[in-house]
């Protein structure tokens, strides 16, 4: 995607723009970055004005500077996709970024046009097990040890091996090294990514629910280690919204099957 880098006024928050037609959002999950997206973007950037943002605290990004609940995400978010004049938008939200794409479509229904979600957090992300993982994640950031060996290692099966698997894919080969790369590239330059961890785990997603009326779509890898398919059902009950499960895939969908993302995109544009 040939993309235009720049801050959203007034919030600060990065933001990689590139295409033209209707807008996309893309908010990456904790501790990820706008390079997340980097095998979807070229994907749908022929049909769409699509603004990749860095999450505050994330890349680009500066931390929020108080104390931030799961609403100053969302506020933040807000702020950005009105700056950036992308309204309404299809908002596409991987894990962390699946859980406040929720509730900005609860919060602010004006700027959403409809929600892709790809295995949001928010329901099992609340257990006492992933609160422990998340708080020693966030405080240790064990990817920015391995982050400088990206450029070098990343063609290598065996280096995207035993970087992704066994926390992330079941298969570190189904990731392009194009991916593995982007998933790895902002890891060192992250300011604050334990606020947004303690956002994440404190909220229940589930109360958003019922003020969500645009159109939604769930999409979830089949054996996603993160997040359990219970989570995907109760998601796409509480949102009526149709789930799509993709065989072999784990909880990286953008960077392991990019082109399933691109279709969610295509059939949701569809139905707003």
């Amino acid at each position: 995607m040939r993309a235009a880098t720049r801050p959203a006024p007034a919030v600060g928050l990065r933001a990689h723009v590139g295409g033209a037609g209707p807008p996309v959002v893309l908010l990456h999950g904790l501790g990820g970055a706008a390079s997340n997206w980097v095998d979807v973007a070229p994907l749908i950037v022929d049909r769409h004005r699509v603004a990749a943002l860095d999450l505050p605290g994330h890349a680009g990004s500066p931390a929020l500077g108080h104390a931030g609940g799961l609403r100053a995400f969302v506020d933040a978010v807000a702020t950005a996709v009105e700056a950036l004049d992308a309204v309404p938008a299809l908002i596409v939200g991987h894990s962390f970024g699946g859980q406040v794409a929720v509730w900005l479509a609860a919060l602010r229904p004006d700027l959403v046009a409809g929600l892709l979600l790809i295995a949001p957090a928010g329901i099992g992300t609340r257990g006492r097990r992933a609160r422990a993982a998340v708080a020693l994640s966030t405080r240790l950031r064990p990817g920015r040890l391995v982050a400088p060996l990206g450029p070098r290692f990343a063609r290598r099966a065996w280096f995207r091996s035993a970087v992704l698997r066994p926390f992330f894919v079941p298969d570190g080969r189904s990731v392009s090294a194009r991916a593995t790369r982007g998933f790895l590239a902002e890891m060192r330059a992250h300011v604050d990514t334990r606020t947004a961890g303690r956002a994440m785990v404190a909220d229940d997603v589930r109360l958003a629910f019922p003020a969500v009326e645009c159109p939604s779509l769930v999409l979830w890898g089949a054996r996603d280690p993160q997040l359990s398919l219970d989570d995907a059902f109760a998601f796409a009950r509480g949102l009526r919204a149709p789930l799509r499960v993709v065989a072999d895939c784990g909880h990286l969908v953008p960077g392991e099957r990019p082109a399933a993302v691109a279709d969610s995109v295509a059939a949701l544009a569809a139905r707003t």
